[in-house]
């Protein structure tokens, strides 16, 4: 059966606002990430179908909170909800948050090429 834990996770993203490690399992790809600042990444989903992340996420807090931004509303979840995030959100998070996330891959990898894109343009 396919596996993982966070120690075992690929580090991948070690920024001043976000650690992530990273591994597929099957057709997902599990997330470790934990938030060092708060941060409003809207920007980084430019590009996307309304601005929008269109990758849903089944997850769990572990410590901190994050907020889902919905066109129409906001979903808050705290250290020890289960959540999930669905298409068209876009995510706010905050210093000392810890998740793990599961998100279809194929989908995950679309929305990070985007991200990408901006950062990259963000920084030039």
């Amino acid at each position: 059966m396919p596996r993982t834990a966070k120690a075992e996770a690929e580090l991948k993203v070690d920024e001043p606002v976000i650690e992530g490690r990273y591994a597929e399992v099957g057709p997902y790809t599990v997330s470790y990430e934990t938030m060092k600042a708060d941060m409003d990444p809207g920007p980084l989903f430019r590009g996307l179908p309304d601005d929008r992340c269109q990758c849903p996420h089944w997850g769990q807090v572990i410590s901190g909170k994050i907020v889902f931004r919905y066109a129409d509303h906001d979903e808050v979840f705290h250290a020890g909800d289960a959540y999930y995030g669905a298409p068209g959100h876009l995510p706010l998070l905050f210093a000392g948050t810890e998740v793990v996330e599961f998100s279809p891959t194929a989908e995950l990898d679309r929305t990070m090429r985007a991200v990408s894109r901006n950062l990259a343009g963000a920084a030039s």
